[in-house]
């Protein structure tokens, strides 16, 4: 089987492939597509001593530096909002007016940035290598302020008749919107959605979000348990009181019915953190601050656990593996900048137990009266203790972010409005902590304005990791969420890729290139082509003075029915000696695979790319038209 070959253009520059499997994915494939497969261990591939790579001459754009919170480098950046007591935002602070301690040490900001709404001039896009002609990237569209919004609509963690009514009121937040505003809208069910991608357009968000096919869909997932669920299990359990079922049979059922809810959430909480992870990829390489506006009925994640909870998680057997979901999702929301703004879908919050479909007093159930005096009370305040759990989880999200939480209100478009332009007008403050171990514990951040009581809002802390984490210790494969069909690029890596028929094209009965073993014939070879921004890939100094970094490339091939034909993935390990590192800064890192695809057939390309040491990763689809089978070589 051919695994793809890292073209090296420079001297000095040496591959050598891992002696080992990548990581099996542990995500289900796509709906109707087969399940990513093994890949076999890798032989060392022949390194093509090709000449550069020819371009159409087009240079690339400098653009100022700007500080990113980056553990190698050690610079940690804090987005901080400023308001008064009528939640106005305070603006004309100077550096100077500022103190921010790291565990309560004083620190020296080194960095500082005002940011107002829409006065930002338009941005240029980053730098790249100089790519070939008819090259795709993944470059981030350039925002038009200094901060930029993603609506998440919910449904996983949602109430569906609450689904309807926050639907209605982002609406009504478009018609108003202020020009200029930034937008992309989400949508979270079984797995991540894209709606629409970043725009001013209100007319294009809100059509993105009614169409009916793409678009935002009512629904309620198998894992979500709503109050109804729990208002059938309720009346269950009474009826068979009432009917005087032996306790030790109820007893079991009660037993049966919480351990499904514990799986439920577990399951909720997985595929939470999995679309989590991927907002951070795709967010990575747009410039500025980040608000995550989040509808939802509940939040099943933490992405800053406090001690108490930290120690409760790793006690708890049933929740194994969440604390790694935790720290992965805490570090790349860090170098992402990404400020969280969770929006209540419930609107004001309700007692439900005088409806006529619940089970506590009011209900029409007859097994809803009990003997025991305080029995008709359990219902209260288990929806209390419910609505301090939401509250809690919104306000831990919010402030461990730099965001603001909303709710017990039904203005949810109000919500909107003042989440947006809350996270529109703030500070950037950057230090170099005074710390500088690599220990992987949470550093605590203080800020403070000395001029003045105002209210702050900003990142509590990060952790000391020596890069983002991946998948890798976790045994899941990284690329897996990224190949999905369907989804936006991730930023995290820039890239250009380009697919062509390869020339000449190989014999009709040459040995498949790609690893789905039942791909069927007839096939047109492709020569697949990636230039990779060398900054965005950690490259580590070595004794010798030279640099490494291992760098995982893959791609998935759909066809129109959105069934994956073909994939391929390798790792790869990158040599680079000192005389040549500062040219790959410049030209970027080749790569190529061949690949094979079913001819005649116009198909999309996912390719992605995964930098094993910062944890950082890009992603593109790119659309592959219908062409010919390979003929026989002369």
């Amino acid at each position: 089987m051919r695994k793809f070959a890292v073209v090296l253009a420079l001297a000095g520059i040496t591959l050598s492939a891992l002696a080992e499997k990548p990581p099996q994915s542990t995500q289900a494939a796509p709906p109707a597509a087969p399940a990513h497969p093994a890949t076999d261990s890798l032989s060392a591939p022949a390194v093509e001593a090709e000449p550069g790579i020819k371009t159409d001459g087009a240079s690339s754009v400098d653009i100022p530096s700007r500080p990113l919170f980056k553990t190698t480098t050690r610079e940690v950046v804090v987005d901080v909002v400023v308001t008064g007591n009528r939640n106005d935002p305070v603006t004309g602070l100077r550096q100077q007016d500022f103190v921010i301690t790291e565990n309560g040490k004083p620190q020296a900001i080194d960095y500082f940035e005002k940011h107002a709404a829409n006065a930002h001039a338009p941005g240029t896009a980053p730098a790249m290598p100089a790519m070939a002609s008819g090259m795709h990237t993944n470059v981030p569209p350039a925002p038009e302020s200094d901060s930029v919004n993603v609506l998440l609509l919910d449904t996983l963690n949602t109430e569906q008749q609450e689904q309807a009514y926050v639907h209605g009121q982002i609406l009504e937040f478009l018609k108003k919107m202020r020009p200029g505003t930034r937008v992309a809208i989400f949508a979270l069910g079984s797995q991540l959605r894209f709606v629409q991608g970043f725009t001013t357009d209100t007319a294009a968000l809100s059509a993105a979000i009614n169409d009916k096919r793409d678009g935002f869909k009512e629904s309620k997932n198998p894992v979500f348990r709503s109050r109804i669920d729990d208002v059938a299990d309720a009346a269950e359990i009474r009826r068979m009181q009432v009917i005087q079922v032996a306790p030790f049979a109820i007893a079991a059922i009660q037993r049966m019915e919480a351990d499904s809810a514990v799986h439920d959430y577990g399951a909720r909480a997985a595929m939470t953190f999995e679309a989590l992870l991927y907002l951070g990829h795709y967010l990575a390489g747009v410039p500025g601050r980040k608000n995550l506006i989040w509808f939802a009925s509940s939040y099943p994640v933490i992405i800053f656990p406090t001690a108490e909870q930290r120690e409760r998680l790793q006690k708890n057997s049933t929740q194994a593996g969440y604390l790694e979901h935790v720290r992965q999702t805490a570090d790349l929301f860090t170098l992402s900048k990404i400020a969280v703004y969770p929006i209540g879908a419930e609107g004001v919050m309700e007692d439900h137990v005088l409806e006529a479909n619940s089970s506590g007093p009011g209900g029409t159930n007859p097994g809803n009266i009990s003997s025991h005096p305080d029995a008709n009370m359990d219902p209260y305040m288990a929806g209390a203790a419910t609505r301090i759990d939401t509250i809690f989880a919104m306000e831990q999200l919010a402030a461990s972010t730099g965001g603001k939480a909303f709710y017990n209100t039904n203005d949810i478009n109000g919500a909107i409005e003042r989440a947006i332009n809350d996270g529109a007008q703030y500070y950037t403050l950057g230090y170099s902590p005074l710390d500088r171990k690599m220990d992987g514990g949470y550093r605590r951040i203080d800020v403070k304005v000395t001029t003045g009581k105002y209210k702050l809002a900003y990142r509590r802390g990060y952790n000391a990791d020596q890069g983002l984490p991946s998948d890798a210790n976790s045994g899941g494969d990284p690329l897996a969420p990224l190949l999905v069909f369907g989804l936006p690029p991730a930023s995290g890596v820039l890239y250009g890729v380009q697919a062509a028929p390869s020339t000449p094209q190989p014999a009709p009965d040459a040995a498949l290139a790609g690893d789905n073993p039942r791909l069927k014939r007839p096939l047109t070879r492709y020569r697949v082509d990636f230039v990779m921004r060398a900054e965005d890939v950690i490259l580590k100094l070595t004794p010798q003075g030279g640099r490494t970094g291992r760098i995982l490339v893959g791609l998935k091939a759909y066809g129109g029915d959105g069934n994956a034909v073909n994939w391929q993935e390798s790792m790869e390990t990158l040599n680079v000696n000192a005389a040549a590192y500062e040219a790959v800064q410049k030209t970027g890192i080749p790569a190529h695979f061949e690949f094979d695809l079913p001819a005649n057939t116009a198909l999309h390309l996912v390719t992605a790319v995964f930098d094993w040491n910062s944890g950082k990763a890009g992603s593109l689809e790119i659309s592959v038209p219908a062409a010919r089978a390979s003929v026989p070589s002369n």
